[in-house]
């Protein structure tokens, strides 16, 4: 099995970079690397090995985002297996699947190599969507587009302390976030949210940097699950997002979870901010209606 190591400069306000070249200095087998250039180009690097005779394990070294990509290139692929050593700021890919801890740990995998299959989340609207983790729209997804282009996050990573930076943007999204209204349509039920702060596919239990928002998720059941915080003040909701490292907010009457093949969303009166896996995507379209699934393709992640 070869060994390819995909590595995202940006990743971490360039932190990656940096962990990369002390990294790669303790690896004693052969492997090959190559640094992304724009978005998207990681998809374009892991698709290409899909024809190769070869079987490749293929380590992200960089964010959630930087794995996501990988993975959407892995999919459908069995000679391609996919790997993590976190370098990013959330890091929440390595909380719900297998990663790497050190260089160690990829020679014993190395030397017995063994993975799993698992599901990948996917939606459209206008152009196909997949997600590794999660997809949501409201308050978690306008943090995401704030913390994304925020300077703060820069600096705080700089100190290691990236993590930070979510919980500060939760307060100051708190004060302005408008709620908005969602139909649902799952397992052959029609559900009507009012006052909704967010609602979140998930894949697996985490979400900005260690919350446990989905405690329940598996990532290889064919079953996406939704969560939706509704009818909550703000104070409350500061309460609920104490808890949700946790997964203990699940408790709070306001906290609606199901667990369906496939979802159906729409927010017929509000136009709101969208993220896929943490990173910001265009807003909903009203009167819209979105179907979420677990996608045909499946993956291959170290075990």
């Amino acid at each position: 099995m070869k060994t390819l190591f995909i590595i995202n400069p940006a990743a971490g306000n360039g932190n990656a970079m940096k962990k990369w070249r002390t990294f790669k200095k303790t690896l004693d087998f052969p492997f090959e690397a190559k640094i992304t250039e724009y978005a998207g180009h990681a998809i374009r690097i892991v698709k290409s090995l899909q024809q190769s005779e070869d079987s490749y394990l293929v380590i992200g070294f960089g964010g959630d985002g930087t794995q996501r990509e990988i993975t959407i290139g892995a999919a459908g692929a069995k000679n391609l297996v996919v790997g993590s050593v976190a370098a990013g700021s959330g890091n929440d890919f390595g909380r719900g699947f297998q990663s790497f801890k050190d260089g160690p740990a990829i020679s014993d995998f190395l030397k017995s190599p063994k993975s799993s299959v698992e599901d990948l989340g996917e939606f459209s609207n206008g152009e196909m969507h997949q997600f590794v983790s999660s997809s949501g729209i409201g308050f978690d997804a306008e943090i995401c587009e704030v913390v994304n282009r925020s300077r703060l996050k820069k600096y705080l990573n700089r100190i290691s302390a990236g993590k930070l930076v979510y919980l500060m943007y939760v307060v100051l999204t708190l004060i302005r976030f408008q709620k908005f209204d969602l139909t649902v349509h799952l397992n052959g039920e029609e559900k009507e949210f009012r006052d909704v702060w967010f609602a979140t596919i998930h894949n697996q239990p985490y979400f900005g940097g260690g919350m446990k928002i989905s405690p329940h998720s598996k990532t290889d059941d064919g079953l996406l699950e939704l969560t939706v915080v509704h009818g909550i003040s703000r104070l409350k909701l500061l309460l609920v997002f104490g808890t949700v490292f946790s997964g203990t907010h699940t408790r709070f009457k306001e906290v609606a979870q199901f667990s369906a093949k496939e979802i159906f969303a729409a927010t017929p009166h509000h136009s709101v901010h969208r993220h896929v896996d943490g990173d910001a995507i265009a807003k909903t379209d009203l009167a819209e209606t979105v179907t979420y699934a677990v996608s045909a393709s499946k993956w291959q992640v170290i075990q």
